[in-house]
């Protein structure tokens, strides 16, 4: 008997067949870009044991890893126009024929110092003299300092912030700048698109009615880039009138004032420039604009020498469009360098291989190695991943410090007696690879002096970690660890 059209067996077949063609049809293709993309990995991931991570994973679970790849595994940011590297892009011939006047400033101290030459050789940007510099501890004197310059811009404010939050303080940063835009003061507002998503369109409508130039800082512009969503654009920068200058952690929220009861208080470092080093903080943020909207804005570039002060400073920008990886070297660099002491403060220590060894071979020269540390996370991967790998840093005799009162979230450092530095560069791969971010980097005892001042009520409000913080943990913390560790280019 044969099969007939009321559902036997018989009738199914061709349908079932056309369903297992498509679904090997399915796989081969898989397969095949999983195989594809894996040769874009080997030849482009930066890291060995990333590349073996995303080469195996590619050819043996495609379907997922594919699609993760294309969105978190790439570490080159595509269509950036970075004035400092590129000659012969529009943006730098058009800074090249501005910045003239700065040559007067730049830093040329006798003897030669290899060690400036080299941070402004992998910055490409000089040393700039005639800075006056006020270290901002917290957030009250970051704020009342930040706003006072709002306040007292005549001609353009450049306000960029990786996160933007609509809560009392964003208000506040809101309403000073469209009181400015109502005087006639131009306000050019940027904000990184991941970092603030949360940010309403309200609160970007009324800056907008108000004539304020706001901008989103998307990484995966247009059609053309669009898998670029792990890249972030970490950078704090508020620059007025081209004279006045502030860079440092701090983003715009009410728990950077310490009014969130999740974290406490919030333990956050900002520096505040007046001088011809404030042309350098508006040049990163220019590269920003420029790939954000394609535009120039006239902006002033004759440089104003402080009247008190005479600081050299080097502003010291960073990211995953540079040709090297500027951050890590950078890291690695003042580590190297350093003959008597290096003191660092980051939310996130996942430092890559390079920064760990150049750690340890300072301590075994003797370097006074110090580490600060949070003592409660505010990212619980980053906490497992980091006691991954504290047990080897401790045996190496660098001291860890873990801070107690509050969440610690300043990026800083000293090194000896006459360079300390501010700004946005946690020690972790994703600043490293995947952030833009600026640091200040001055080289000044006077300075370096308030720095290292800050660093030792640092020290007394925090507990140094001994090796029995690792092995007391239990087996179950270990394991996680270790897995966690794994996330690290993803941090």
């Amino acid at each position: 008997m044969h099969d007939n059209e009321n559902g036997c067996p018989g009738s199914r077949r061709p349908l079932v067949k056309r369903k297992s063609v498509l679904v090997a049809f399915i796989v081969i293709i898989m397969h095949a870009l999983g195989f594809l993309t894996s040769i874009n990995a080997l030849m482009s991931t930066r890291t060995a044991p990333g590349t073996v991570a995303w080469v195996v994973t590619l050819n043996t679970f495609p379907y997922v890893a594919v699609p993760a790849y294309w969105a978190f595994g790439r570490t080159k940011f595509q269509g950036y126009v970075s004035a400092r590297r590129e000659q012969d892009s529009i943006l730098a011939e058009v800074l090249t024929t501005k910045l003239y006047h700065v040559n007067s400033f730049v830093h040329n101290p006798t003897p030669p110092s290899d060690r400036l030459q080299a941070l402004e050789r992998l910055a490409k940007m000089p040393f700039l003299l005639g800075n006056q510099l006020d270290l901002l501890i917290d957030g009250n004197a970051t704020f009342q300092s930040i706003f006072e310059g709002i306040d007292a811009a005549e001609d353009y404010l450049l306000v960029q912030f990786y996160i933007v939050r609509a809560d009392t303080l964003g208000q506040e940063l809101k309403s000073r700048l469209i009181h400015k835009a109502h005087q006639g003061v131009r306000v050019f507002f940027l904000y990184d698109a991941i970092g603030s998503y949360r940010l309403p369109r309200s609160f970007i409508n009324e800056m907008s009615a108000a004539g304020i130039h706001v901008r989103r800082f998307n990484s995966s512009q247009g059609l053309i880039l669009p898998f670029q969503i792990n890249f972030r654009n970490h950078r704090k920068i508020v620059v007025a009138d081209g004279k006045y200058g502030w860079v440092g952690g701090f983003n715009v929220g009410d728990e950077y004032l310490g009014m969130d009861a999740r974290f406490g208080d919030w333990r956050d470092t900002h520096l505040r420039i007046s001088g011809p080093a404030v042309l350098g903080l508006q040049i990163s943020f220019l590269e920003d604009w420029f790939w954000t909207t394609g535009e120039i804005p006239d902006l002033e570039w004759k440089p104003t020498a402080a009247q008190v002060a005479n600081a050299p400073v080097l502003i010291f920008p960073s990211g995953p469009a540079d040709r090297l990886e500027t951050a890590s070297l950078f890291m690695q660099y003042l580590i190297h360098t350093a003959k008597r002491r290096i003191w660092i403060s980051s939310p996130y220590f996942v430092p890559d291989e390079g920064v760990m060894g150049a750690l340890k071979l300072a301590a075994l020269r003797g370097v006074d190695v110090r580490i600060v540390i949070p003592e409660s996370p505010d990212h619980l991967l980053v906490y497992f991943a980091t006691y991954a790998f504290l047990g080897s840093i401790l045996d190496a005799d660098i001291q860890i410090y873990r801070f107690q009162a509050g969440f610690l979230h300043g990026k800083a450092f000293v090194v000896d007696e006459n360079l300390a530095g501010v700004g946005t560069i946690n020690l972790d791969n994703r600043s490293f690879r995947l952030n833009f971010e600026v640091t200040a980097v001055v080289e000044d005892n006077d300075f370096t002096s308030k720095v290292e001042q800050m660093f030792e009520r640092d020290f007394l409000r925090s507990r140094k970690m001994t090796a029995a913080d690792i092995h007391t943990q239990p087996f179950w913390f270990r394991v996680v660890s270790r897995a966690a560790y794994l996330t690290a280019p993803l941090l």
